[in-house]
């Protein structure tokens, strides 16, 4: 009730922005309706009825948990929720298809990435929309809070910022730090892949793949790809195949060049096709229908843009055995809501001090397996709904962590 007041929700209508016109009209627009007054609250655990709870849950009785944590800190984990619960860190930089929209307009999008961590992974979470697009700020920034939190999962920032930001917090933390744009798309996007080699009665080994987008998930999604043992990938931006021969790549994608592309491909996305087994979409744009009637026979096609795929989908069926979105209103869903709540769940689970890409391999692997037993062209991944997913991925990770020397419980 206290927080009714503070927050009421009701149906009336609001002014628009230039405070004339334009109403946001939850009667109007269900979306809305449904965000009004945010779609999260924190509750307590523990009731607080009488004096006795009250001086159980604070004053005197909190000071003797305090002490004992002060003499020894490991007990933090046992006797506050800090091993339960993930800050949400965004600068607002990249968020969804929106691009740079800033810190409070990223909110909405923080707060259904909490709830679904706790809805698909039984983790609580913090959203976090930070007033600067600093990396060294986001950096000092988020080490300050880390006291509070058991893991950082890093949001909707933009690259290359997002790959110094992680790299750096994990060398000073030792809980962990997980960009999800970059490793939850790159572990759903292997287990789906996994599944319709399999299908199509191929290993990963025999396949060459080649990613449109070079940014945060492209540059995750290669790197995965290679610790898997695929055959070979090129990775191709917007002025063609990222190759060593290129005198413009960032430092990023140097190291990217250093690591794929195998065959030595230079060109356009295009040329990158002509024979391809695997296209993968992570970049939006639009690819030609000529182009994907080059690529090899029994091709399996990713186009995961949202809202609009790289490839739309009746096109890709013309030509490709299996096709995957980034949709919920098309089969096989790229959706990383696959991924990162049990993998959050299963490290902190162990309290595992970082996440490995062992323990990326081990999730992707156990995600493939939910459905291995029921495979067909338009179920090689399971559904976000399928109760199966999360105890698969949070167990597997938790073993890895434990096999990889990270793990403290």
């Amino acid at each position: 009730m206290a927080a009714e007041i503070v927050n009421p929700r009701s149906d009336s209508t609001d002014e628009g922005a230039d405070g004339v016109g334009a109403p946001f009209d939850p009667a109007f627009d269900p979306a809305f309706a449904l965000h009004r007054g945010g779609k999260m609250a924190i509750q307590a655990t523990v009731p607080i009825r009488d004096r006795d709870d009250l001086s159980l849950a604070y004053t005197p009785g909190v000071a003797k948990v305090c002490s004992a944590i002060a003499e020894r800190p490991e007990l933090v984990h046992d006797y506050t929720w800090k091993s339960q619960v993930v800050a949400v860190v965004t600068d607002g930089t990249a968020v969804l298809g929106l691009g740079d929209i800033g810190p409070e307009a990223s909110l909405p999008v923080m707060e259904g990435k909490a709830i679904l961590f706790k809805q698909f992974g039984g983790v609580d979470a913090v959203p976090l929309a930070l007033a600067t697009t600093d990396a060294d700020e986001i950096v000092e920034t988020v080490v300050r809070l880390a006291p509070s939190f058991g893991g950082v999962n890093l949001e909707d920032i933009s690259a290359p910022r997002c790959f110094e930001i992680e790299r750096k917090l994990q060398e000073r933390l030792d809980i962990p730090v997980f960009h999800d744009d970059q490793h939850g798309t790159a572990v759903v996007t292997l287990a789906a892949l996994r599944n319709a080699a399999k299908l199509t009665d191929r290993t990963l080994g025999r396949l060459r793949a080649v990613i449109s987008g070079a940014g945060a998930a492209g540059v995750a999604i290669a790197k995965i790809l290679i610790e898997a043992g695929i055959g070979d990938v090129a990775v191709c931006d917007r002025k063609g195949i990222v190759s060593a021969d290129r005198g413009d790549l960032t430092e990023v994608k140097r190291e990217l060049a250093g690591f794929t592309n195998k065959g030595g491909l230079t060109g356009s996305l295009e040329d990158a096709l002509d024979g391809a087994d695997v296209f993968i979409g992570v970049s939006g744009g639009t690819v030609p229908e000529s182009a994907v009637a080059t690529m090899a026979k029994n091709s399996l096609i990713f186009a995961m843009a949202n809202p609009t795929p790289e490839i739309h989908p009746d096109v890709a069926h013309k030509y490709a055995a299996v096709v995957a979105t980034g949709r919920s209103d098309y089969p096989n869903q790229i959706n990383n809501v696959l991924a990162f709540p049990g993998i959050f769940a299963g490290a902190m689970q162990v309290r595992a001090s970082r996440i490995t890409e062992g323990m990326k391999l081990a999730a992707a692997e156990a995600l493939a397996s939910v459905v291995a037993d029921e495979l067909s062209a338009e179920c090689v991944i399971p559904s976000p709904f399928d109760e199966r997913v999360a105890p698969a991925v949070t167990a597997a990770v938790a073993a890895a962590a434990r096999a990889e020397g990270v793990a403290r419980a």
